[in-house]
């Protein structure tokens, strides 16, 4: 696809901690990483410059923690540092494939992770670097969801492209209700009168605020992400 037809050319992408574990119960998959990496390649080979955000849930989930009667503030700072494992793993396979990539952390890792300073953050994705978010805000009680909508108007970012199984959203659950309808465009109003549950609350007023497009699509199908950033949205939907 000829870069000039892109409609995006420099987003937030956040995908999910499982989209690292494929089959297995939890951890790592060597299959499933490859694909999460070739499928950002290339749109990365398209020109599109992408910053990267990546949960914990293969790994580590704070709030059920929480719910299992630990401290709050204790289970999301051990997701916070579940994430940067996850980056550090993303790091090392995009690095294998030929991509160049940066780490940046919410907190203080040395040596694992450069601190993230904005200013640093908007050079690497001008020149073309991957650049990879870890450790969430690095305050307790805000999701991964919140990071990419911070991240994505700190670095001047078009959308954030939220990786999902399905393609887009829907007026029911279309895996239990085979009459749902699928939203190609759906207005930030719209979208909170339906209550479609896209992102937590402060992560989507973030984007509502500052009119930052949400773009919810399948990852896992192939060629999907380059799809939405050609304004494509039979396999995703844009909130506006």
């Amino acid at each position: 696809m000829n870069k000039s037809k892109l409609l995006y050319k420099r987003v937030l992408l956040k995908i999910s901690g499982e989209s690292l574990k494929g089959d297995q119960p939890f951890g790592y998959c060597s299959e499933a990483v490859a694909s999460v990496v070739e499928r950002v390649k290339e749109a990365l080979d398209m020109g599109v410059q992408i910053a990267l955000v990546v949960g914990a849930g293969n790994i580590w989930r704070g709030l059920a923690g929480s719910k299992k009667g630990m401290d709050r503030v204790t289970a999301d700072y051990m997701g916070m540092l579940a994430t940067a494992m996850n980056a550090l793993c993303l790091k090392d396979a995009f690095l294998a494939a030929g991509v160049p990539c940066a780490v940046h952390s919410a907190v203080d890792m040395e040596p694992f992770a450069e601190r993230f300073n904005r200013d640093r953050a908007l050079e690497d994705l001008s020149s073309g670097k991957l650049v990879i978010f870890s450790c969430g805000t690095g305050c307790p009680f805000f999701t991964t969801d919140t990071t990419a909508a911070l991240r994505a108007l700190e670095t001047n970012c078009q959308a954030v492209m939220k990786a999902t199984k399905v393609n887009g959203i829907y007026t029911a659950d279309p895996m239990k209700d085979p009459s749902a309808k699928k939203f190609d465009m759906l207005s930030f109003e719209d979208a909170v009168s339906g209550r479609y549950g896209i992102m937590d609350s402060a992560a989507f007023s973030l984007c509502a605020d500052n009119n930052l497009h949400i773009i919810v699509f399948n990852f896992s199908e192939k060629g999907a992400l380059v799809k939405v950033l050609s304004g494509d949205y039979s396999v995703g939907t844009v909130v506006h």
